[in-house]
């Protein structure tokens, strides 16, 4: 039944499937002592559901096994994604984010892929999630043998790097389990040493409250300033550890149409994105993860990488148009950006 499973995972386009139990004491330590010491910042839903995140069993009642699967999103080859972050007029992108909100792609493959699981073996108890309750995906692909935990908190898979997305399917079946992946990041630090804001604030301990990825989705409120200057030109999220992952180098180009740049988002450039007003917003990040952070953010976020771009007059322009916007956010974030670029007093 195992093999069956993996083998229609393969089909409904999922690179890999592996079963897990549902034994994460180790990682429900691991998550007690990050989020004691407040390195979550805003993401409050962290520490909310008890033990339901660190036990599926008490989340879905019944669950005997975890199935995760992963999925490539890598949309090109990485020199044309390190081409636009080393071009500060151009607007950064995490190139996840750049196609179908993913939520939706897995989450139907893996409906699917529960529906032939019970066609051959009848009714069954499961739920499918992706990235969308109180689990711990990373800790369960990892003992489902899909990669191992990276320095940087990502899952790395030795044939595969880490540019993919993980979904699961809780189950009550008494599937055989895979054998863990094993770490092999040995003394590598290169994802800790690029990391803009110094975020990783040791091997395998990421504080996000200093992550770019954290500051422009996650954090709603203004940007602290000894960071804006080390943002550059990210506007929605940061690859920056998964570009310097050497694991990387066996990425694979994704299979799925869904997953390819929308709306010219691979290589924007800062001024054109930070013109669209919020009716266009909306239109250009319909169906796009992007959406979620609402209008007033990516301003915020614009603003800032605009502040890092290189000083000109058609910057200073746009900024100026935003000085007196009217969300404080914004405004501030505009003005700080005006300053940056030496055209404070036009604030």
């Amino acid at each position: 039944m195992a093999a069956a499973i993996k083998g229609w995972g393969a089909e409904l386009g999922f690179q890999q499937v592996g079963i897990a139990d549902c034994d994460l004491s180790l990682a429900e330590a691991r998550l007690g002592a990050w989020l004691g010491q407040d390195m979550h910042g805003d993401m409050h839903w962290l520490a909310r559901h008890g033990s339901k995140r660190t036990r599926p069993a008490e989340l879905v009642p019944g669950t005997l096994r975890v199935i995760s699967a992963r999925m490539d999103y890598l949309p090109e080859y990485q020199v044309n994604i390190e081409r636009v972050l080393g071009d500060p007029a151009q607007a950064f992108v995490s190139r996840y984010a750049l196609g179908r909100d993913y939520h939706k792609v897995l989450r139907q493959r893996l409906k699917r892929l529960a529906q032939r699981i019970e066609a051959r073996v009848g009714a069954f108890g499961y739920r499918v999630f992706v990235d969308s309750a109180p689990v711990m995906e990373k800790p369960l692909a990892q003992k489902a043998g899909l990669g191992w935990i990276g320095k940087h908190t990502n899952v790395i898979n030795p044939q595969a790097g880490s540019w993919f997305f993980l979904g699961e399917i809780y189950c009550d079946l008494p599937l055989p389990v895979d054998p863990p992946a094993e770490d092999h990041c040995g003394r590598c630090k290169a994802c800790i040493d690029i990391c803009p804001t110094d975020a990783i604030v040791a091997p395998y301990v990421l504080d996000a409250r200093l992550c770019i990825s954290y500051l422009t989705i996650e954090h709603p409120g203004p940007i602290p300033e000894p960071l804006r200057g080390r943002m550059g030109n990210h506007i929605y999220g940061c690859d920056d550890c998964q570009l310097a992952c050497p694991w990387n180098r066996f990425a694979h180009l994704t299979e799925e149409a869904d997953f390819l740049p929308r709306e010219g988002l691979d290589t924007p450039t800062l001024l054109a994105l930070f013109a669209w007003d919020e009716d266009e917003f909306l239109a250009r990040t319909a169906g796009s993860a992007i959406r979620r952070i609402g209008h007033e953010r990516w301003l915020r976020n614009i603003a800032v990488a605009l502040g890092n771009a290189e000083p000109s007059a058609a910057v200073r322009e746009a900024l100026t148009a935003r000085a007196d916007h009217p969300s404080l956010l914004v405004r501030e974030h505009a003005r700080w950006a005006l300053s940056a670029q030496g055209a404070g007093a036009a604030a």
